[in-house]
């Protein structure tokens, strides 16, 4: 079990911010594996996060979604392989780049996806109780912003890769 930030109100302006968003990041992910790991979904945490990035970006490339989920393709590959044999999703060849796959869902994907978000609603509806629903939407808000900042001034895909996968 880690030990909570101690959040020092000394630190120069900004160095909080980024404290505050990286250990919440830490600890939101290891709430998800927590919970994905005692729901019984058959699934381990990195299948699940891999099928529900597959599910908000549908007909992405394999490469593609490696680098939004931050693993490696071949990491990937293994979620995808076990995702494929319980027939919750598909890969097709890519028209552009027929080297290239795209992964798609099947119909029977839906209920796992309901499955997997439901548990992570529990861990959002836990981590900002206490909060408005103005002051989640300015937070859910705020964030995309610093999201999209900082994917605008670092690519998601690292230069040098290979991006037909």
């Amino acid at each position: 079990m880690s030990l909570p930030v101690k959040i020092s109100h000394d630190l120069p302006q900004g160095d909080l911010l980024g404290l505050l968003i990286v250990d919440t990041a830490r600890v939101l992910r290891t709430a998800f594996e927590n919970r994905i790991n005692a729901a019984g979904l058959g699934l381990t945490p990195g299948e699940a996060r891999a099928l529900i990035h597959i599910a908000d970006h549908e007909g992405s490339r394999q490469l593609d979604i490696a680098s939004q989920m931050s693993v490696e393709p071949m990491t990937l590959c293994t979620y995808l392989d076990k995702l494929q044999t319980l027939g919750l999703i598909e890969r097709h060849k890519c028209s552009a780049d027929r080297r290239a796959k795209r992964i798609a869902l099947t119909k029977t994907s839906d209920e796992m996806i309901r499955k997997i978000r439901a548990e992570l609603h529990v861990i959002l509806d836990h981590a900002t109780s206490g909060l408005s629903l103005e002051a989640k939407s300015q937070l859910e808000a705020s964030l995309a912003v610093v999201n999209r900042n900082l994917q605008e001034t670092s690519p998601l895909t690292p230069s040098g890769t290979d991006e037909r996968r």
